[in-house]
């Protein structure tokens, strides 16, 4: 068992959270060391809580939908790792679900960073990943509309949760303006990917 196997072991048995997650702790997350694309989220839902899938929702169709890649191609962790702020569903509040519990990203976030060297692009989704990767910005749309300060290592993106319906609606630019340079840059990433795993062409003759 490598070094990686036994953190991502580790990870998935941690309980630190246990006495505050009303459906128990069951901490979901995708990596390994050779991911290209990073995913900072927020926190499962109560789907992927049960299917211990993340982006199991109509969230994830979204998510998908921006970045052009088929569900085989999204969950392949050698491609893209996915870890959120917080790895357990943390319950349903007044108006949605809850934040992400707070011990779970200085537990965890540094450690688990530090193995994916082969990140060159980070997407943060949401304020509360916002909070953490992108702390000079008092405001999500203020972060998303600055876009190209960071890029093409760091986009700060709006969750894809239907609930943002009314932000898409506002912001239409994001859809023309960030979408098709987001795609592009996955599908740079994607085919590098490619090209690094395939073997090399034997010289003919």
């Amino acid at each position: 068992m490598t070094d990686f196997d036994a953190l991502l072991r580790e990870v998935r048995r941690c309980t630190i959270c246990a006495d505050h997650l009303p459906a128990g702790p069951r901490p979901v997350v995708q990596m390994d060391p050779r991911a290209r694309i990073l995913i900072a989220g927020q926190a499962p839902g109560r789907r992927v809580h049960e299917s211990g899938v993340p982006f199991d929702d109509p969230s994830g169709d979204r998510l998908r939908d921006w970045l052009g890649l088929e569900r085989d191609e999204f969950y392949d962790p050698s491609l893209v790792a996915i870890l959120p702020m917080g790895f357990c569903y943390p319950g349903t509040g007044k108006s949605g679900d809850r934040p992400p519990r707070p011990e779970c990203a200085p537990a965890w976030r540094e450690r688990l960073l530090g193995v994916l060297d082969g990140v060159r692009l980070t997407l943060v989704l949401g304020r509360w990943a916002l909070a953490y990767h992108l702390p000079d910005y008092q405001t999500l749309t203020e972060a998303v509309e600055d876009w190209e300060r960071h890029w093409p290592e760091v986009l700060p993106l709006p969750h894809p949760s239907p609930r943002n319906r009314a932000w898409f609606k506002r912001n239409a630019w994001f859809e023309t303006d960030v979408l098709p340079s987001l795609r592009r840059r996955v599908h740079e990433l994607v085919e590098d990917g490619r090209a690094i795993d395939r073997p090399p062409t034997s010289p003919s003759g």
